[in-house]
């Protein structure tokens, strides 16, 4: 996974983030604090979670399978470039 070697520094900052995400949840329970707040701090991890998804499955489309940007089929680089956008889309 080369691009993820690229992206490390990226990678691990939003892992870091998702983390401290993860430690405020934890500190809510703990702290016993109403449901609706606990709900929001979670959807606030989910979103995070899929957005490092989004990504990484992104960089993989782009780099295993195949780049809209370097693409010289137009057809297959029209197919990747709306698989992007789904996978953006549906991760949202």
């Amino acid at each position: 996974m080369a691009h993820t070697i690229r992206e490390k520094t990226k990678l691990l900052a939003r892992v870091r983030r998702i983390r401290g995400q993860v430690e405020a949840v934890e500190r809510a329970l703990e702290a016993e604090i109403g449901c609706a707040d606990v709900l929001q701090l979670i959807a606030s991890v989910r979103g995070a979670v899929n957005g490092l998804t989004a990504e990484v499955m992104e960089d993989h489309i782009r780099f295993h399978v195949v780049d809209p940007a370097h693409e010289p089929d137009p057809e297959r680089a029209r197919g990747a470039a709306e698989l992007i956008d789904v996978v953006r889309t549906y991760l949202k």
